[in-house]
């Protein structure tokens, strides 16, 4: 009986599309924290002095430093829209998909 309902599941259009949509979304948040690594990464390589120059005069904080926060925020702002998508959209298709299933 469960492996029918595995099956049936995996035919609906629904689950699917569920499926097709996360992956898609998944990727573009992980090609864009991907991009913002690289581009730390090629500034660290190319303009070091940049990023070691202290934001104001006699100040130890270079800008290396919010850079370097900025970046692990972003990961956790970008954790956050994926938590908020699968809450609301991939959810509701999940609930789509289950009610099927218990017909």
């Amino acid at each position: 009986m469960e492996q029918q309902s595995y099956l049936r599941i995996q035919q609906d259009p629904t689950f699917q599309e569920l499926v097709a949509k996360r992956q898609r979304f998944a990727w573009a948040l992980s090609a864009m924290m991907l991009g913002l690594y690289l581009a730390f990464i090629l500034l660290i390589a190319f303009d070091p002095g940049w990023l070691g120059t202290p934001l104001s005069e006699g100040s130890t904080i270079t800008r290396g430093i919010p850079v370097g926060v900025g970046l692990i925020l972003s990961s956790f702002v970008l954790t956050g829209v994926y938590v908020f998508r699968a809450n609301g959209e991939f959810d509701e298709l999940n609930q789509k998909i289950l009610k099927g299933v218990k017909k």
